[in-house]
């Protein structure tokens, strides 16, 4: 069987976001007026619908801003001198655990570092990295990641906005607290974040990390990029909390989830039926009798706590929609995933990496005697195969031989295979579980 083909997954449906809601019922205005947005910008100006957080531990809000960074910020921003544009781009691997068709590929942008400042800046990456895959399910998958970071070399050290609004310095991506005139908004030049993650080998995910210790994010959602990444989330490089805004943000990215806290002036949910993996206009008896949305998690212990169920308030609004926890990271800061949640986020893990990682290549013959070496996720079961046929004996080895496979000398052009399927109980969509089992086949010379 040949193996699953890589593709770069573009973001179907908007995922977070007042305009999410606004799909769905086709009342965009309404959406817009309630999330506090202001109206499109006279003049063609582009903008993005961004979300944020005002502390840790808090709810999500959206507003729409500029695309670009104020004028007073983007006049302060100078070209580099001849010295500090040596290093502007360079990309440095933060984790490299595979080939880039193989696995989910993260980019991580700093901004508000010199040229003198990029060795603070891979620390930083590295830790936030570290803080966001200590989530679950990052935490089981790490395997399944590689982590670029990227040069963006600024001329000033720290970012506009920090601590207060009079403060303008000059950055490689503009990023400025005080966003819109709210403190904790960290918005960012997002043209300037796409030129510097097109650098890196590949983008699935952007991370701009901006050298601030204020506490500060935001989550641009409706973005794709030429790259190939839907979204950026920007965070602080040195708050602790800050890394939970990405991990928020990543929930939409990558699990297609929908927010599950709700805007008391939004009422009653006047639409059909989302297509959001976490939120349902339906009862928890009636998605058990329609087998539908959550109902294979109905009345399991939940890891961000409580039984699942159906709990009303959701996708912005406190009526008509449902949500599958009472308080889960999709709602608030600092909580875990559900388990439809963490379902849905291994489910997009796969649809960037693939649950079999090997260096041999399979386009080249094998001799008898050669290695061959697969890596799998701790949850993955692995199967040998010669023209078909299971060897028994080398179930779940992971560095074979031909030899040692049953392949005999003479053997000319008999194939070895190998399947890996991810077992994990947290995926239980039999939809969701065809993104779990891969295969490589290699042909063998005699």
């Amino acid at each position: 069987m040949p193996r699953r083909a890589r593709a770069r997954i573009r973001t179907t449906a908007i995922v977070a976001g007042v305009t999410a809601v606004a799909v769905l019922t086709g009342t965009a205005s309404a959406a817009g007026g309630a999330a506090g947005q202001r109206p499109g910008a006279a003049g063609g100006e582009r903008t993005h619908e961004v979300e944020y957080f005002s502390g840790p531990g808090g709810h999500g809000r959206h507003v729409r801003v500029s695309a670009e960074p104020p004028e007073r910020i983007a006049r302060a921003q100078q070209p580099l001198a001849a010295a500090e544009r040596a290093g502007d781009g360079d990309v440095t691997p933060i984790v490299e655990n595979g080939s880039t068709a193989d696995k989910l590929d993260v980019v991580v942008v700093g901004d508000g570092y010199t040229a003198t400042e990029q060795g603070d800046f891979h620390a930083d990456a590295r830790a936030k990295w570290q803080q966001v895959s200590a989530v679950a399910p990052y935490d089981a998958y790490r395997g399944l990641f590689n982590v670029w970071a990227v040069d963006a070399v600024s001329n000033d050290s720290g970012v506009s906005g920090d601590p207060t609004p009079s403060v303008v310095k000059d950055t490689a991506l503009g990023s400025y607290f005080w966003c819109d005139g709210l403190e904790r908004l960290l918005c960012v030049d997002t043209d300037k974040v796409e030129s510097y993650a097109a650098k890196a080998p590949a983008a699935d995910l952007v991370i701009v990390v901006s050298n601030a210790a204020k506490y500060g994010g935001a989550g641009y959602n409706d973005v794709s990029s030429g790259p190939g990444y839907d979204g950026i989330a920007t965070v602080s490089s040195d708050h602790p909390d800050s890394a939970q805004v990405a991990v928020h943000e990543t929930g939409h990215s990558l699990g297609k989830l929908a927010d599950e806290y709700v805007y008391d002036e939004y009422g009653t949910y006047p639409g059909p039926e989302p297509t959001d993996a976490n939120i349902s206009t339906l009862s928890a008896s009636a998605m058990a009798a329609q087998r539908t949305k959550w109902y294979r998690w109905l009345g399991q212990q939940s890891p961000d706590g409580g039984v699942v169920g159906a709990y009303e308030g959701g996708g912005y609004y406190p009526r008509g929609l449902n949500r599958p926890t009472e308080n889960s990271i999709m709602r608030t800061l600092g909580r875990a995933f559900n388990l439809p949640g963490r379902e849905a986020m291994i489910a997009g893990f796969y649809r960037h990496a693939s649950v079999l990682a090997s260096d041999v290549p399979t386009d080249r013959p094998l001799t008898r005697g050669q290695r061959v070496s697969v890596r799998v996720p701790a949850s993955a079961s692995v199967r040998w195969y010669v023209d078909g046929r299971e060897v028994r004996r080398a179930r779940d080895k992971q560095t074979v031989t031909p030899a040692s496979l049953g392949v005999r000398p003479g053997g000319h052009g008999q194939r070895i295979t190998v399947r890996a399927t991810d077992g994990t109980a947290a995926v239980r969509d039999p939809e969701l579980r065809k993104l779990l089992t891969d295969t490589r086949s290699w042909r063998v010379r005699g």
